[in-house]
């Protein structure tokens, strides 16, 4: 790398640092608009990086989700191990989905391509993304090993100095229920590494770089000594805290212990429930992933996210943990707990930075996969005519709400940790034939506090005409709410209902019968303080707003309202004294 001149040489470092940045996210950007997965193309459950030619990630797109990208920055390493960069040919891009090696689960493939200029591999870019279908049982937690999950695709050629591995494509329409929706993501990956690489290169001849190894080298370096410096300032010792969640057959026990000190923060999983015979289990790449992002959220947001420093944050859990599962125990729905696990270490660094750190969330995206079809559903009347819709297969992300934060409420129906949006409905109802009766806002879910916790919301869907179809749930927070904070309340548990009002199981595939709707009522996030230090005003403007009604105005916040909705101050002061009162 050439010496700018006139000492201009830290602004000339971050702008090319800048640009790096830009490369990899008009990457993400490729991928999103050729995808043909609604999962990538609308609520961007992917991610796109740049590596040097060790497998080190320099740089990853704003946009995507922590678990494929702090997976994905590990998983290059595996590539790399299994075929030399010094073997690899211009125009070739190598293929997995192996959860060990990557995000955790079949469903999610990651592509490696190398890039070179003037014929010398001079780095990497690679994406992770979530496929509808892989074949198996799909993304549901029924299946007792991963060899029922579907297709397993080791470490191999996608490609081929530019053509395409058909005999891998042919293995993939031959085992998955959506071929073309599947075989067009693959090619829409490989277009997307392709752009990443040609703008890289673009990059480098701007620069005049030769290689990537004193850029590499001055982002990781900086960006390691700058999560240290924050880390640095907080208290040192060993802070623990245990969730439960939900779990399948039985509740499962998240046990933290995180140790701060100078040289980092090591998180500790030791004590964590066993690996559930049902396929909710995690692998230690994604545990890492999650548990990672937890930590910077809190300390170190600012700094970013490279392989420098994510190296300060390591993490650990006993092998044969539902943290930390052996092959071939199952995975598919491993989000479910997973992503569970920042709100664990947010717990323990409650502790030392109270002052940072939000109530507990929703957490698990609410993922409902969707199948119909005469095989799917077996609808046939007595006269032998087909009751069902056409064959089809989806999933739709759906987020309840997060936690009360310092200062704000929480916000509601939004994906934290995983950062997907929410799929519009006419996006889903336009590929298959379902009908969603309902999308809003559920009020009361979130927990009551000074800074109230985000709502949760109602879904309720269909099939078209009334035709049955079969659902493969994937949901926590029905047992186990999200709890409050510092004197905040727990956010409302979820619920999984037929629209009559049978109630169904939170866990597993099962079938919504003829002219029945499933109605989800996905939990809000917990509160954060004590519910009489919100303002009266500010409650009065929760129940204008229709997020809250006048008895849990009245019940949990001891604020009543005239009839035309204004704080009655007389009364609010009264029942905060009774509540006080009650207390003594």
């Amino acid at each position: 790398m050439r010496k700018p001149k006139n000492g201009l040489a830290e602004i000339h470092l971050q702008i090319m640092w800048n640009r790096l940045i830009a490369v990899v996210e008009e990457q993400a950007q490729t991928l999103i608009r050729t995808a043909f997965s609604t999962t990538v193309r609308e609520a961007g459950d992917l991610s796109a990086g740049v590596f040097d030619v060790d497998g080190r990630m320099l740089a990853q797109a704003i946009t995507g989700t922590p678990g494929h990208v702090n997976s994905m920055a590990n998983a290059v390493i595996h590539f790399l191990d299994a075929i030399p960069i010094a073997t690899m040919k211009k125009g070739d891009h190598y293929i997995t989905n192996d959860p060990w090696y990557t995000s955790g689960h079949l469903h999610d493939f990651t592509v490696v391509t190398p890039v070179f200029r003037k014929g010398r591999p001079v780095a990497l870019v690679a994406c992770t993304c979530h496929v509808v279908d892989v074949g198996g049982r799909g993304m549901g937690p029924d299946a007792r090993q991963v060899y029922e999950e579907g297709l397993f695709v080791p470490i191999m050629p996608l490609a081929r100095r530019g053509r395409m591995n058909q005999d891998l494509l042919r293995i993939v329409r031959a085992n998955v229920r959506e071929p073309l929706q599947v075989e067009g993501d693959l090619f829409s990956f490989a277009a997307s590494n392709e752009d990443g690489a040609r703008r890289l290169v673009q990059m480098m001849d701007e620069f005049k770089l030769s290689s990537l190894g004193p850029l590499g080298n001055a982002i990781i370096e900086r960006s390691r000594a700058a999560t240290l410096a924050e880390i640095r300032k907080l208290p040192r010792g060993t802070y623990r805290n245990v969730m439960r969640v939900d779990g399948y057959d039985r509740p499962l026990d998240l046990v933290c212990a995180t140790t701060i000190s100078a040289s980092g923060i090591h998180v500790d999983f030791a004590g964590s429930s066993p690996a559930s015979p049902y396929g909710i289990n995690v692998v230690l790449n994604y545990c890492q992933a999650y548990t990672s992002f937890g930590v910077k959220c809190i300390v170190a947001p600012a700094v970013p996210n490279n392989a420098g420093s994510l190296a300060p944050i390591t993490v650990s859990a006993p092998e044969g943990s539902i943290l930390n599962v052996r092959r071939p125990w199952p995975v598919s729905a491993r989000h479910v707990v997973g992503q569970m696990l920042p709100d664990v270490v947010l717990g323990c660094l409650y502790q030392a930075v109270p002052e940072r750190v939000p109530a507990e969330g929703a957490s698990a995206c609410w993922n409902p996969q969707f199948r119909g079809g005469p095989l799917a559903v077996g609808a046939v009347d007595a006269e032998g005519s087909n009751l069902a819709s056409p064959s089809f297969d989806i999933v739709t992300f759906n987020s309840g709400g997060a936690g009360g934060r310092p200062g704000k409420d929480g916000l509601s129906a939004t994906a934290f940790p995983s950062g997907v949006r929410t799929m519009p409905v006419e996006a889903t109802e336009q590929i298959a034939p379902v009908v969603f009766w309902r999308k809003e806002y559920r009020p009361d879910s979130g927990g009551a506090g000074e800074y109230r916790g985000g709502l949760g919301q109602t879904i309720e869907v269909g099939g078209e005409n009334g035709a049955p179809f079969v659902v493969l749930a994937t949901f926590d927070r029905v047992d186990h709410p999200a709890r409050g904070r510092a004197g905040g309340q727990l956010g409302a548990p979820g619920r999984v209902e037929l629209a009559s009002g049978r109630t169904l199981r939170a866990k597993g595939e099962q079938m919504i019968p003829p002219g029945e709707r499933l109605r989800l009522d996905l939990p809000g996030g917990g509160g954060l303080g004590d519910p009489r230090r919100r303002e009266p005003a500010r409650v009065a403007a929760d129940v204008r707003d229709g997020v809250l009604s006048r008895e849990a105005a009245r019940a949990l916040y001891g604020v009543a309202l005239t009839d035309g909705g204004d704080v009655d101050i007389a009364e609010s002061v009264r029942l905060r004294a009774a509540f006080s009162s009650e207390e003594r």
